[in-house]
């Protein structure tokens, strides 16, 4: 999955086989850090792996950081059924009721046009304001403009 072309069209690169390694390093080591982090999804009727999402903490500074981080990245082949819009769901949840968090940012490339949709059907919102050069990626780059959602907590309700 890390090394589609297709799927990692909006990060700088695919991942060859030692980065995506290092990838599922970090996550492990977030569980242990935060106590949440990235689940793998599968299939529930066949077990196939499609993908992972959950929360993390961004490695990087910027004006929202500190932060906690919905995201997702599923196979080719999974795309459009939903799945990314059910985890994020349940990510959410679980940072929101059992994390007790009161923020929740997503964030990607400018251009990501799905997984901003994503985020809209999560009922995270969009200020323009907020958008930022990702500083991992070089500004020259079209990948650097970077949008930011956020979803917040208010007196123990999911603002939409």
């Amino acid at each position: 999955m890390n090394a589609d072309p297709v799927v990692m069209e909006h990060f700088p690169a695919p991942l060859d086989r030692g980065q995506s390694d290092a990838l599922i390093e970090r996550i492990e080591a977030g569980f242990e850090a935060n106590g949440f982090g990235l689940w793998a999804l599968e299939l529930r009727d066949s077990g196939e792996f499609i993908g992972f999402a959950g929360l993390a903490v961004p490695e990087f500074d910027a004006h929202f950081t500190p932060a906690v981080e919905v995201g997702w990245r599923l196979a080719h082949g999974a795309w459009g059924n939903g799945y990314a819009t059910e985890a994020g769901q349940a990510a959410l949840d679980f940072g929101f009721e059992r994390v007790g968090l009161q923020q929740v940012v997503s964030f990607t490339t400018a251009s990501n046009l799905r997984s901003r949709a994503v985020m809209e059907r999560l009922g995270m919102t969009h200020d323009p304001a907020d958008d930022f050069e990702h500083p991992g990626i070089p500004d020259s780059d079209p990948l650097s403009r970077h949008v930011l959602y956020r979803r917040l907590l208010v007196e123990g309700f999911a603002v939409l």
